[in-house]
């Protein structure tokens, strides 16, 4: 468990909170479907227990750090019902939209949202309890004084470590370069880690169960090339 309040998380969370005001629809479920389905890091630094978050019991827990508009989250979620999953966001605007996929397709039983930072969640859920975890097109920060903010680093890698099951995949995404770089020599280096990538194309072509979010189609337009890093959680 890490030593931080809740206080300091939010102090060291960057990026926006808010976007365009929500249409009167999105408001709604802001106000009436997220309450239901929000998910807090307990007081007094407690543990979530992954067994009682849903009604029905899971087989797997995954995690998706920075949902952005919640395409990926939901498409996920809807392949695979038996699955429990939980997405953190803290860009109201995304979390709105989010909410608009899950009412639509009916997956208010397999995901919980947590509408802020996801480190007190990660903290908060048992070791090795996350059978899979996504962080895909996170912010890059571009300028190097700001390089600490990117999420993917030496301050959560070990958060990251610590929930993930022996075995289970840590799977990142970016259309840019230089986070590609960083992003891939912290975790190849991080020694809970291991990079599956045999050949090019394995970092050059989406898994096989990719769900393309607007983001992406929106850079492969504008030329830029995503890249795809999958990385196994080492054995104990």
């Amino acid at each position: 468990m890490t030593d931080e309040t809740p206080a300091q998380h939010r102090a060291l969370l960057y990026g926006r909170r808010r976007g365009r005001p929500l249409r009167q629809h999105r408001t709604s479920l802001i106000e009436e479907l997220l309450p239901r389905l929000q998910l807090d890091p307990p007081a007094g630094g407690g543990a979530i227990d992954p067994a009682t978050l849903f009604p029905a019991p899971k087989r797997d827990l995954w995690v998706e750090v920075g949902f952005g508009g919640g395409e990926h989250l939901a498409q996920q979620a809807a392949a695979n019902p038996d699955i429990g999953f939980i997405g953190c966001e803290p860009f109201i605007n995304g979390v709105a939209n989010l909410l608009q996929h899950i009412e639509a397709q009916n997956l208010s039983g397999n995901i919980r949202v947590c509408p802020d930072d996801a480190r007190p969640i990660l903290d908060a859920l048992p070791e090795a309890s996350v059978g899979r975890a996504f962080v895909l097109f996170a912010d890059p920060w571009p300028k190097l004084r700001h390089a600490e903010r990117r999420f993917i680093g030496p301050a959560n890698l070990p958060r990251l470590a610590r929930v993930l099951k022996d075995g289970a995949e840590l799977r990142l995404a970016t259309d840019d370069q230089q986070l590609c770089r960083w992003m891939l020599e912290h975790t190849w280096r991080h020694p809970d880690f291991e990079w599956l990538a045999d050949r090019a194309s394995d970092w050059r072509v989406p898994p096989a169960d990719w769900v393309q979010t607007r983001y992406e189609q929106k850079a492969l337009e504008a030329g830029r090339v995503p890249v795809y890093l999958r990385f196994r959680r080492r054995d104990r």
